[in-house]
């Protein structure tokens, strides 16, 4: 508990996330991503970013994630920043899952013994559908903040956490309704966590939901 709480309170602050490697990688499809990797070691973590957003909107979680022992990749998808790659200029119908699964390629390549996978909105959804077109133990576990599959929910293969806000919502109107449908449809092991207020995605870390956002990721990933 007390480690928990000097995370959480290195998440709270203002300070400067540590030194990050800049690196870049082919996807599938003749993309190249551009990423920073922060850390060491076999146990890694991908961050996939909302659409409003970019790879260094997760410094500070990076900050904390390698804190506890990861080696964290955070990417840009095509399209931003110096992300290139097809159908970049519609991100609603690019085949972003590719960026996802360059990202895990990469860390299986340099040595990591399991991948876990953080998406957040777009990037969530972007992850889920990795996942659901990779084979059975390639990501270890899948968090989705704000977020759920544009692919069939059934076929995730890794233990799943969904943390959505009760009230977030979007033009189309409340996102809890849909994020419920698909968990359901998902199958075990998995979870939804409600927390409260309006935050959408990574948004919540920046709310009084922050620190309990980041208690129920750190206990997903760390649970035995």
């Amino acid at each position: 508990m007390r480690v928990l709480a000097t995370l959480c309170a290195m998440l709270l602050s203002s300070g400067a996330a540590r030194a990050q490697q800049a690196i870049a990688f082919p996807t599938s499809d003749g993309g190249l991503i551009h990423a920073d990797v922060y850390g060491a070691g076999a146990r890694t973590i991908v961050l996939a970013h909302g659409g409003r957003l970019d790879k260094e909107s997760w410094r500070k979680q990076a900050d904390v994630l390698v804190a506890a022992g990861y080696r964290v990749l955070a990417f840009d998808f095509r399209g931003i920043g110096q992300s290139r790659g097809p159908g970049q200029s519609d991100l609603e119908t690019a085949p972003l899952q590719l960026d996802v699964l360059a990202a895990i390629d990469y860390l299986r390549r340099t040595g990591a013994t399991s991948v876990d996978v953080i998406g957040a909105s777009m990037g969530g959804s972007a992850a889920a559908d990795a996942v659901i077109a990779s084979p059975p133990g390639l990501v270890r576990r899948l968090v989705l903040l704000g977020a759920a599959p544009d692919g069939p929910a059934g076929r995730l293969k890794c233990p799943t956490l969904f943390i959505v806000a009760r009230d977030d919502a979007s033009g189309d109107g409340p996102r809890l309704p849909g994020i419920r449908a698909k968990f359901a449809q998902a199958p075990q092991p998995k979870r939804l966590v409600i927390v409260k207020g309006s935050a959408h995605a990574q948004f919540l870390f920046q709310t009084d939901q922050g620190a309990r956002v980041l208690k129920e990721l750190m206990d997903f990933l760390q649970a035995r």
